[in-house]
């Protein structure tokens, strides 16, 4: 299932970066990915087979002191109601719902630890076209100080459900169908979590070799926050882009028993 037209709601949807330099970014994916561009310097999809893999945009003048990040989708059949759901569950309303013409409506909200998501109110584009490939995203990861309320708030709002797997712990969206047969972990989970110190998002993308991806970034101008080592069923590495906005890549070297 690395082809997709629909989104149940509850299950990320959709990744973007938004860059002080849009264009520059833009250059550095496209060489690192292979991502084809469609769209302006403001905002532009990648595609790769021609099919949506993500978004590359501006920041916002009222987000301009921000640094430059990565931000997941979640997919809602009302924004405005979701926002509404996440301040009921703790969380917190960074900016109201608004229209994303022709693509949807979205609002960017935060859970209780911090951590800052979008709601995704599909119009013509539901999420990713394409998901577990090389040069596609594959998933998004919550870091979060306080698993437990973290656990709750997304319980509450989106219906997951956890299960510890090693040293994280999979979120699961019961009936979900997603991913792909050859992954080691069921194909209901819709992202994972994992303690740690700051409260964040993370997306990751599936590559070809990480050895090799991680030695292209540097060559790009990014930097390896975390070397590629491996873990259960994957090899891994954590990057950045020049700007700062951090990423990770997962090679799969073992499928599931």
């Amino acid at each position: 299932m690395s082809e997709r037209d629909t989104y149940p709601a509850g299950v990320p949807c959709w990744v973007e970066t938004l860059q002080r330099e849009p264009r520059a970014a833009q250059d550095f994916y496209a060489s690192l990915f292979g991502w084809e561009l469609a769209g302006s310097e403001a905002y532009s999809v990648a595609r790769v087979r021609g099919l949506d893999v993500a978004g590359i945009g501006t920041l916002p003048d009222a987000a301009a002191d921000l640094p430059a990040s990565w931000i997941t989708h979640v997919r809602v059949e009302s924004a405005d109601d979701a926002a509404r759901e996440v301040e009921a569950a703790g969380g917190t309303i960074v900016l109201d719902a608004f229209d994303a013409e022709p693509a949807g409506r979205l609002a960017v909200v935060a859970d209780p630890t911090g951590a800052t998501f979008c709601v995704w109110e599909a119009g013509i584009r539901d999420g990713a076209q394409l998901v577990n490939e090389p040069g596609a995203w594959a998933m998004s990861a919550l870091q979060t100080t306080d698993p437990q309320a973290a656990l709750e708030f997304y319980g509450a709002v989106f219906g997951w459900e956890p299960e510890p797997f090693g040293p994280i712990t999979l979120l699961r969206l019961p009936g979900y169908v997603g991913g792909t047969e050859q992954q080691p972990v069921p194909r209901d989970v819709v992202a994972v979590l994992m303690p740690g110190d700051a409260a964040q998002w993370g997306v990751d993308f599936w590559v070809a070799d990480a050895d090799a991806t991680a030695a292209r970034a540097a060559e790009l101008g990014g930097t390896t926050v975390v070397p590629p080592h491996d873990e259960p069923g994957f090899r891994n590495a954590v990057l950045a882009d020049p700007a700062g906005a951090t990423f990770s890549v997962s090679q799969l070297v073992a499928a599931a028993a």
